[in-house]
């Protein structure tokens, strides 16, 4: 049973008796002496989807969710229909694209990595790894003598999304992007 202080964005609680993921997290500090850190936390309902605003003491207790992790590998998707395979019994589940829509931008199909977090037997979210590697499809020339530089550019990846890397970087290359905060990491 995690405490409110623990509660790390993406973890996984039961409120109410239906899981619920952390997607936003804010301490607030108090101004008096001897009052407790307030912890703004929104979580989202994983069946219904509905958003949920808390507001906690770092010792409020809640309950671990009861779901599943498995490592998937993101196979392909049809009209809305994302698919992912299980890697041990090879057993395939759909997510809607809205259930994901902030993970997309890191998707490439045959990616293996992903964790599954299956709640009675149904996908209901999915963990991506801590970083993921995407290649640069548009980007400007790479300008000569720039690597002593510290300039950024931006470049487009094969994915469709947008970040700034160093000026040096060509199209074709593979960069590593961090998945929590969309930034360019290093070359892959």
């Amino acid at each position: 049973m995690p405490k409110a202080s623990d509660l790390k964005k993406g973890m996984i609680v039961e409120i109410d008796g239906d899981p619920h993921i952390v997607r936003q997290l804010e301490a607030k500090s108090p101004s008096s002496r001897g009052a407790a850190t307030l912890y703004k936390v929104r979580f989202y309902n994983l069946r219904t989807q509905q958003k949920r605003d808390e507001s906690l003491k770092g010792e409020d207790l809640l309950n671990d969710a009861d779901c599943l992790r498995v490592d998937v590998q993101y196979s392909y998707v049809d009209d809305d229909i994302h698919y992912f395979m299980n890697m041990e019994d090879y057993s395939q589940y759909g997510l809607n694209s809205a259930r994901i829509e902030e993970q997309l931008p890191y998707l490439v199909e045959q990616q293996e990595g992903i964790i599954a977090l299956l709640v009675d037997g149904e996908l209901v979210a999915i963990e991506m790894p801590q970083s993921v590697n995407l290649e640069i499809t548009e980007t400007p020339p790479p300008i000569s003598g720039s690597s002593a530089t510290n300039r950024s550019k931006t470049a487009r990846l094969s994915t469709g999304l947008e970040i700034q890397v160093p000026e040096y970087l060509a199209p074709g290359e593979l960069v590593k992007v961090n998945t929590a905060t969309g930034k360019f990491m290093s070359r892959a």
